[in-house]
């Protein structure tokens, strides 16, 4: 059964776009594509139940950029990030500039759909940070002073080795640190973790 949404799906990488392009159509939504910002920015009819996708790099304007202006020209269309392992931290600013989440490559397609389900029921609505914001505050409250170092770190972006740097432990201690506050935090990946901390106003 198709999906009302639209999904628009801008990426310089051909074989990228036209292989994401064709799993959303089987998956039912509509998809439209673009193979820069520019081109997508000439669209100047969005539907009002809409998502974008879009890779972090790309020439002339990247995916920050673009967001930007869509926020200049006063959409609210909800973006996805589609990112690098490297360009994390770029993710995060994309993230505190208002885009609903990131995705680092590979994911697989059950992140993808359920990136697409939250970004979808995240259109229109804005006070979903507020409404979540006290229980973020909560379990925040379960983390260890440690954990809590390491969750203000992650959630700029950076890196283990860097977090390891930073608190002057090694880069081991950190991953076993992440990974008992994203149990406790109950996040799925690093996006949680950021869109918490901006719940929240951490990091």
């Amino acid at each position: 059964m198709p999906h009302e949404a639209t999904v628009f799906v801008v990426d310089d990488d051909e074989a990228v776009r036209e292989s994401l392009s064709a799993f959303l159509d089987a998956s039912g939504f509509r998809v439209k594509a673009y193979p820069s910002a520019a081109a997508f920015l000439a669209n100047d009819q969005l539907p009002q139940k809409a998502c974008l996708i879009t890779d972090i790099r790309m020439p002339d304007m990247d995916g920050l950029e673009l967001q930007i202006e869509l926020k200049r020209r006063g959409s609210h269309l909800p973006v996805i990030v589609i990112t690098g392992h490297g360009d994390v931290p770029l993710a995060v600013k994309a993230m505190k500039a208002g885009a609903v989440e990131f995705l680092e490559k590979p994911y697989d397609d059950r992140t993808l759909l359920d990136s697409l389900r939250l970004a979808l029921s995240q259109a229109g609505n804005q006070s979903e940070d507020e409404q979540t914001a006290a229980g973020v505050r909560e379990k925040l409250a379960t983390l260890t002073p440690r954990e809590r170092e390491v969750f203000d770190l992650v959630v700029t972006g950076k890196l283990n080795k860097v977090i390891a740097y930073e608190l002057s432990i090694s880069p081991r201690t950190v991953e076993i640190h992440r990974g008992r506050l994203m149990h406790k935090m109950d996040a799925r990946n690093l996006a949680d973790l950021v869109r918490m901390g901006l719940a929240a106003g951490a990091g």
